[in-house]
């Protein structure tokens, strides 16, 4: 290049100043991506141990059906029977299908949302409102598919199994045998539709009003850091904003993941067997035990990935 030519040069990232920080004109060391997916299946380990007990109370509730079947009168007895039968670890039944499945999930989860807002933000590296939807919506739909739909069936089936007289399952590596072997591949992967339509629309909603309460603390000031607790208290917010939003969607993933599935034909006569047989709320089963675990477990992820986020921008570059 000449040098009249290197004077009327203009760089591309002049005009485009937000690839400096992404894509291939990044500084090396590794990407956001990347960065979300370690810290997220960190996060996702240590969130899991916390706030298991909750979920299994919420699936025991949702599987409950009415009439003859009927087992427990609301959250309290459902503990209660579970401590009395089985013990206190009785309220863990599962949690190992739920931990090897939770890493995985996660990071699918925040490194698939790091790189979709990596090419969606504007030069001043903020999201816009559709591009906060869509970031949170893709971000769903990716740990849906990788790491939710096989994790949750398998797990659903498992606390299925515990309702019977003469449980079948002897552990993880025996029970997911036992359902491949039964089923095929396609056993674990119950439920794939409303499991997208489920995660999709909830980190969606979850990402975006985070995002949305995280500018507006933020005001003008884009780089003012969010205290931790803030952060945590925006995630609670955020969590219970996705739990209304879409427990109806949890509710048929559930049964469509349960021992019984073969009854329904389809997502679409799951949710009207449901309606015609037990009613318009028995689509928000479970919804207080799983307001509970969801605010306590979206305040708890955002808290632990934002610490693991700010440390890894520290010391990964």
């Amino acid at each position: 290049m000449d040098r009249q030519s290197l004077a009327t040069f203009v760089s591309p990232y002049k005009c485009r100043p937000w690839m400096t920080s992404t894509g291939a004109a990044a500084p090396s060391g590794g990407g956001k991506g990347l960065k979300g997916i370690v810290a997220g299946g960190i996060t996702g380990g240590i969130e899991i141990c916390i706030t298991y007990p909750t979920e299994y109370v919420k699936t025991q509730l949702q599987l409950d059906e009415k009439g003859a079947n009927k087992r427990y009168n609301g959250i309290a007895d459902c503990v209660k029977k579970t401590v009395q039968q089985r013990g206190f670890f009785g309220l863990y039944r599962g949690l190992s299908v739920l931990l090897y499945g939770s890493i995985p999930k996660s990071a699918a989860r925040f490194g698939a949302f790091e790189y979709l807002r990596g090419h969606a933000v504007d030069a001043n590296g903020q999201l816009s409102t559709a591009g906060k939807l869509l970031c949170g919506l893709g971000a769903g739909v990716c740990e849906a598919v990788l790491a939710v739909t096989p994790m949750e069936t398998i797990k659903v089936k498992f606390i299925n199994d515990q309702r019977s007289a003469n449980p079948k399952f002897k552990g993880f590596a025996h029970g997911v045998g036992q359902i491949v072997k039964a089923e095929g591949i396609s056993g674990v992967y119950k439920g794939l539709t409303p499991t997208i339509l489920k995660q999709g629309s909830n980190q969606a909603i979850r990402f975006f009003v985070l995002e949305s309460l995280k500018d507006l603390y933020k005001g003008d000031d884009h780089n003012k850091p969010v205290p931790k607790l803030l952060v945590g208290a925006f995630g609670a917010v955020a969590g219970a904003a996705s739990v209304f939003g879409n427990t109806p969607l949890d509710v048929v993933k559930t049964r469509m993941q349960g021992l019984e599935a073969s009854k329904y034909k389809n997502t679409a006569d799951c949710a009207m067997k449901i309606l015609k047989n037990e009613g318009v709320g028995a689509f928000y089963k479970g919804t207080v035990p799983r307001l509970g675990r969801v605010c306590l477990d979206v305040a708890i992820t955002f808290m632990i990935y934002d610490s693991f986020m700010d440390l890894f921008n520290t010391v990964w570059k």
